[in-house]
């Protein structure tokens, strides 16, 4: 069976001396400092077995960031060959290390709007002409609804928002109100 080499990484002097700011970096996010790391050593010719031994990550996550480097090296010599500034480059540096968009739904509510949500099932039910003494997923999604705070909303989403807001509907009182 074959063994697949990796493909050697070509780093200008420049690109060099930036990513070695950003691993000496004390601010730098780690997966940030851990992917200079990995292109640094790519570039001196380390196998993708010694760097993910010595980074201590998957051999598919080396192979990973040396093609994105790869596939955006005619970006940064380009932007070389422009004589931008360092800061520029270093920015363009960064972007290539960055995650990309991963997939999936974004977010579909606001801040806003979920804490509106919270903040309706802080108030009373009855306060909303709702049958209830207390608020349930269901009720509280067609009264967040009914005010416009969202076009539309599942009654599980309006429970998660507050199950992770650690808030509890209001109840009511426990003391009983004397009467003259």
């Amino acid at each position: 069976m074959p063994i697949n080499k990796a493909k050697l990484i070509n780093l200008s002097s420049r690109q060099e001396t930036l990513l070695q700011q950003i691993v000496r970096g004390t601010t730098n996010p780690d997966r940030l400092v851990r992917r200079a790391k990995l292109i640094l050593a790519a570039a001196s010719g380390e196998s993708n077995s010694s760097i993910s031994r010595r980074l201590e990550l998957e051999r598919g996550q080396v192979r990973l960031w040396r093609e994105r480097w790869r596939q955006d090296k005619e970006k940064l010599a380009a932007a070389e060959e422009q004589q931008v500034t360092d800061k520029k480059l270093m920015v363009l540096i960064k972007q290539v290390l960055e995650d990309r968009p991963r997939s999936g739904t974004s977010r579909f509510f606001s801040v806003e709007q979920v804490v509106q949500i919270v903040a309706l099932a802080c108030e009373s039910p009855e306060e909303s002409e709702r049958p209830v003494s207390h608020w349930t997923a269901r009720e509280l999604a067609a009264e967040a609804v009914k005010r416009g705070i969202v076009s539309k909303i599942s009654p599980r989403s309006a429970g998660r928002f507050l199950t992770r807001s650690h808030t509890k509907t209001r109840s009511p009182s426990l003391l009983v109100k004397s009467q003259n």
